[in-house]
């Protein structure tokens, strides 16, 4: 991780003793997550940005979409890509214009637990086979780090893909015609599932697990295993690189307590979407509909 100064051996000591205690530095379970916040813009008009917030980490993602030519041998499938940039707020050690190793590890994740498990469905953004199609692109920015990026990532990025809406269009023949929002309402985009990332480190020779961790307790770990799946249970990726070695039924113990995070994760996402949708539709679509129908002229009956 791009971080200036290390902790100390007294820190590092002390940390370890209190996780040999099941105690943590911020009163949490070893298996308790931080208060999660999930925001999206106030502005009707403006979908696709999310503000992630899990403790003192903080995570803002945009969606943002163009039409190109499809690649040569993906005729009939749009383009979805990912990108990663750490900010120079986050921490001394960032520089900006510098490529991170982190960087490349996240947007890595990220582009296997979604993109290659088809969460997005890359067909529906094809327009005319082999001519034109959608540019989905997702740029993350991560503000300030307190450990769980990629967990904060991951989560920013499924809810800006659930709440970006692409422009609708229409073809005759080869002519391709894109309407502005204020034409057209625009589509959602077609997800198949939404996996989200849940990373575990060890301690002690790997005998202490922690989920969420800080990033005191990040730079102390011996090792971490990062799951990737949705809230039915289905495994996208396990990423584990190098540490302390853990046995086949710690990596299933590993996948049941991931699953349960991965269900709250999405309950959080989907309250925020819920939420988000009725705040938009007050005195928008809705009433406005409920006023033409109330100002129509209904025809009395003859006789």
């Amino acid at each position: 991780m791009p971080h200036a100064t290390r902790p100390s051996t007294n820190e590092s000591n002390f940390l370890l003793s209190a996780l040999r205690e099941n105690l943590r530095l911020d009163s949490r379970a070893l298996d308790q997550y931080r208060p999660i916040s999930l925001q999206f813009p106030s502005d009707p008009d403006v979908h696709g940005q999310t503000d992630v917030r899990i403790g003192k980490t903080r995570v803002i993602c945009n969606i943002s979409c163009e039409v190109i030519t499809p690649y040569p041998d993906r005729k009939f499938d749009g383009v979805f890509t990912i990108n990663c940039e750490l900010s120079p707020l986050m921490g001394a050690g960032v520089e900006v214009g510098r490529p991170d190793q982190t960087e490349a590890l996240i947007s890595r994740i990220l582009d296997k637990s979604i993109r290659r498990s088809n969460a997005l469905d890359t067909e529906s953004l094809c327009i005319i086979a082999g001519q034109k199609c959608f540019h989905v692109r997702a740029d993350l920015h991560v503000l300030d780090d307190d450990g769980g990026i990629l967990d904060a990532c991951c989560l920013a990025l499924v809810a800006a893909l659930q709440h970006f809406r692409r422009p609708d269009y229409e073809v005759n023949g080869e002519q391709v015609t894109v309407f502005d929002p204020r034409e057209r309402e625009p589509v959602k985009l077609t997800l198949q599932h939404q996996p989200f990332c849940a990373t575990t480190s060890y301690y002690d020779a790997g005998t202490i697990m922690v989920q969420d961790a800080t990033l005191l307790e990040e730079q102390c770990r011996e090792g971490e295993i990062v799951v990737s799946m949705n809230r039915h249970g289905e495994v996208c990726q396990i990423a584990k690189y190098g540490g302390v070695p853990v046995d086949a039924l710690g990596v299933l113990s590993v996948v049941k307590q991931s699953w349960e995070k991965v269900k709250m994760m999405d309950a959080v996402v989907r309250e925020a979407l819920f939420k988000d949708e009725r705040e938009r539709d007050k005195g928008g679509r809705m009433k406005a509909e409920l006023s033409a129908e109330n100002e129509r002229v209904m025809e009395r009956p003859v006789g």
